[in-house]
């Protein structure tokens, strides 16, 4: 079954429901509990989650592990409860992208991936050693940082 759902961005659109994802207790930082992953471009490396009942918020997303294959998300037991995740790697992860005009300020947020499973999604804080709030994405960050702690 489909939805329309209106977006100032991209106008209106008919989104088919696996493409759909609730949110029981929205994103951080943002407001809305239900969102359609739109994918603007077939082979692209962003989509964007817009949130079906506001027009003007739509957020990029991206997959982390295009641009950071050694990122991993760890949870506390009590986080991983909480939403029903138990392994990470069941879900899809997804991380906010922050847009800059200056290509090299786009940034990802590692700390607060966000995990879907089964249509239902978790923006979550990431417990691993590396996950930065806003680590660049076109400057290979992770073997910076790594070669830093070296």
């Amino acid at each position: 079954m489909t939805e329309t759902v209106d977006s100032t961005r991209f106008g209106e659109l008919e989104v088919p429901g696996e493409a759909l994802i609730d949110f029981p207790e929205g994103m951080i930082g943002v407001g809305g509990r239900r969102y359609a992953l739109l994918e603007r471009e077939e082979s692209g490396a962003f989509r964007w989650l817009q949130e079906t009942g506001d027009p003007d918020l739509a957020l990029p997303v991206t997959d982390p592990f295009q641009f950071f294959p050694d990122y991993e998300v760890v949870l506390a037991d009590e986080e991983a409860a909480r939403i029903g995740v138990t392994d990470p790697a069941a879900a899809q992860v997804l991380v906010v992208v922050r847009a800059d005009e200056d290509p090299g300020q786009v940034s990802a947020n590692l700390l607060a991936p966000i995990l879907v499973a089964a249509g239902v999604g978790h923006q979550v804080m990431n417990e691993a050693s590396w996950a930065p709030l806003r680590e660049p994405l076109l400057s290979g960050g992770r073997a910076r940082a790594c070669s830093d702690a070296a």
